[in-house]
């Protein structure tokens, strides 16, 4: 006599997959018996048998309790026990976080992105002097490199100094004639070694 095989896609979706189907058809035996005491002994041995599927998680705080949260679950909270720990609820299941308050703030230039455009704000406050200069020049030159990266064509500093000057709102003002920027043949072949050496790494 030929008995048919049941394939997984014909079986119920395991509830959580990790424990395999052995063991959730454990836990529904355990559920289907009529004894308490008899439910108790069974629950513990499948415990047991849980702990041992996942060893390297036996120093993790509250190892049992979370096997425990997970026997509940797999059980559809249907298996009427003494439980050692309080476990999950079923409603808590499916709390869903609080939304975290993202800044919604625009960026005018996402190639610059928002961190840049708080460094030029910044420089705008700076002192006149030797220092402002150098930070002037660092953030021009980034932003010559940033553009690069995300435009992926060559650029003159023109368009880049036109962008810090919209950028600080008018604060800071450079020319190609005192201020010149690398070169974007030497960003771009730079950009490409340090690509190539971490290929080949």
């Amino acid at each position: 006599m030929i008995t048919e095989m049941r394939y997984n896609t014909q079986e119920k979706q395991l509830i959580l997959p990790e424990y395999g189907r052995n063991i959730q058809n454990m836990v529904d035996y355990c559920v289907s018996l009529s004894e308490k005491e008899d439910r108790t002994k069974c629950a513990n041995a499948i415990i047991n048998i849980m702990g041992n599927m996942f060893p390297h998680l036996r120093d993790v705080n509250d190892f049992k309790h979370i096997l425990w949260d997970h026997l509940a679950i797999m059980a559809d909270f249907a298996l009427d026990i003494d439980y050692p720990y309080e476990v999950v609820k079923r409603e808590d299941l499916y709390i869903h976080p609080k939304k975290l308050p993202y800044n919604q703030g625009r960026i005018a230039y996402k190639h610059y992105g928002k961190n840049l455009e708080a460094m030029i704000r910044k420089a705008t406050e700076y002192a006149e002097g030797e220092e402002k200069e150098q930070l002037i020049n660092l953030l021009a030159n980034h932003m010559k490199k940033s553009f690069l990266t995300w435009n992926k064509e060559v650029v003159d500093d023109r368009k880049i100094f036109d962008d810090l000057e919209m950028l600080s709102d008018g604060k800071i003002v450079l020319n190609e004639d005192s201020h010149k920027l690398a070169e974007s043949k030497d960003i771009l072949s730079k950009k490409n070694r340090n690509l190539t050496r971490r290929q080949n790494k």
